[in-house]
């Protein structure tokens, strides 16, 4: 009895050896960031491997006699049979409120030299999106502070509107005017200008920018004070390719986190064109077949496993929300290129810049005709969807009737009108970057234009005009602009308090 009892204890003491042993692999190759590993039989895709001396990778690749790992890190003392080993865990990184503030990398780890971060949990990088049961539909206004997006384009809490665009084009600065946007109701609603707020909390994820560009962002943050109510992740130019693959997803996990406390995210991928490059250098790295224009397959998916954790989440799942700003960068105003097609069919809108806007200075160079929100005016207080009803058809009307009078043929009074009014619309709608409007001034330069105002201006002397009337509204007329902000609707008291504005200012103006 006791030889039997002995044999089955060997058995089990082999099995289990050999299950210590599938866990640990030697790498067969190694080079460009990426090792092949031998060994690892025991292993979950986007497991992290732990290669010792705080170095980690990544399991991409499960082969059948060999696993393609691409390594998070400094792999210089990593060579040839090398011994590696799984951890059980699938790559998570460290979440929480005190990640606001600061700048971390694409593992959470910060790169600021503040010091430590204390993080409050830990999240994989990769999850599935939140069902339909748990989502409720986007009603809530994002406030920009852009008026051209605000009245045209307007983003709801929990939706993905795309900025698309050539390269300098203000796509970044549209996303930075939001934050900053954010950071100036923060501090309305604190000072009890601003009811009923709830605070967007911002997550700014940059993917293969140069660290010049990303500092200067940061330290625009800063200067407008929005730096405190966002998180930055950096995966520079400099840093590898699964560093630049990685960065959207911790951005991501950072901003679920939050969301799954009830709070409200606005989380800005900058871009993901970039991101896409990168993978593609991954996968081809990796040895995975590629298809149309050198991308892996699984180019979309990609993508779309991202963008589709955004949500807004009903009440019974925490009430929380995590509005999406993908960018990204095409070439010569190419649309139809692959990974521009790819984004559009996975956002709910786009807001599409053009190069010849904004060459003539009109800036941001929002084209009206190629950007849409699919959201709608669901998305927007009641008073800005009052005052901006038929904006985007009388600007869509100018642009086409414009080629037309460039050619000097006579036109009918209808059309002068129709052009006059287009004019000045776009003169109305030019913003200097960085300085985002109030709700309530939105409303009143809106209103003033709809009803005919600045109808008598030149059109060169419109900017002179609106700035003139801000102006005015703000050191006379504070009280009208803090009902407007209160009532958020254009009841008969506003509508009446505009009015007689609008007749006390064109006395004054000359």
């Amino acid at each position: 009895m006791s030889s039997i009892l002995q044999e089955i204890e060997e058995q089990i003491a082999n099995v289990s050896s050999s299950v210590e042993k599938s866990n640990v692999g030697t790498v067969r190759e190694i080079g460009d960031g990426v090792a092949r590993v031998e060994g690892l039989s025991d292993v979950q895709l986007n497991e992290m491997i732990d290669f010792g001396g705080g170095l980690f990778g990544l399991a991409l690749n499960l082969e059948e006699g060999e696993v393609g790992v691409v390594l998070l890190g400094d792999s210089t003392h990593v060579a040839q049979g090398h011994e590696c080993k799984t951890t059980g865990k699938l790559l998570s990184v460290p979440v929480g409120e005190n990640m606001l503030g600061r700048v971390v990398d694409n593992l959470g780890r910060p790169i600021d030299g503040k010091g430590e971060i204390e993080a409050a949990d830990v999240y994989p990088v990769e999850k599935i999106a939140p069902g339909i049961i748990k989502r409720k539909s986007v009603s809530v206004p994002v406030q920009t502070g852009i008026m051209a997006v605000d009245a045209m384009i307007p983003i709801g809490r929990g939706q993905r509107e795309l900025i698309i665009g050539d390269r300098s084009t203000g796509k970044t600065t549209i996303a930075v005017d939001a934050m900053i946007a954010q950071a100036q109701q923060n501090k309305a609603a604190a000072e009890g200008r601003l009811k009923d707020h709830k605070p967007l909390y911002c997550i700014y994820v940059a993917v293969g920018q140069k660290r010049s560009n990303i500092a200067r962002t940061i330290q625009t943050l800063e200067n407008a004070g929005a730096m405190e109510n966002t998180c930055i992740v950096a995966a520079s130019a400099s840093d590898s390719a699964a560093n630049q693959y990685l960065a959207p997803y911790t951005g991501c996990a950072i901003g679920e986190y939050l969301m799954d406390q009830g709070k409200d995210v606005l989380i800005v991928f900058d871009d993901l064109s970039k991101h896409a490059v990168a993978y593609r250098q991954v996968s081809l790295i990796l040895g995975r077949p590629s298809g149309r224009e050198a991308f892996p397959g699984d180019v979309f998916y990609l993508h779309s496993r991202l963008l589709e954790r955004s949500a807004r989440l009903s009440e019974d799942a925490g009430g929380g929300s995590m509005t999406a700003l993908p960018i990204i960068e095409t070439q010569a105003g190419d649309l139809s290129a692959y990974i521009p097609t790819n984004v559009i069919s996975i956002t709910d809108g786009q807001i599409f810049l053009e190069t010849d806007l904004f060459n003539q200075g009109i800036r941001p160079a929002i084209s009206v005709g190629l950007s849409v929100s699919r959201v709608g005016s669901a998305a927007q207080t009641k008073a800005i969807k009052k005052v901006s009803g038929t904006t985007k058809l009388d600007l869509a009307q100018f642009r086409e009737l414009q080629a037309f009078a460039a050619f000097g043929s006579d036109l009918d009074e209808a059309t002068k009108s129709k052009i006059n009014r287009g004019q000045r619309i776009v003169e109305l709608f030019k913003q200097g970057q960085y300085s985002p409007k109030p709700l309530e001034v939105e409303v009143a330069v809106l209103w003033s234009m709809q009803n005919g105002y600045f109808d008598d201006v030149d059109v060169d002397r419109i900017k002179e005009c609106q700035n003139a009337l801000e102006e005015f509204f703000a050191n006379r007329k504070a009280d009208l602009l803090q009902l407007i902000a209160d009532e958020k609707s254009l009841t008969d008291a506003v509508v009446d308090g505009l009015n007689q504005a609008l007749k006390d200012f064109k006395t004054s103006w000359k």
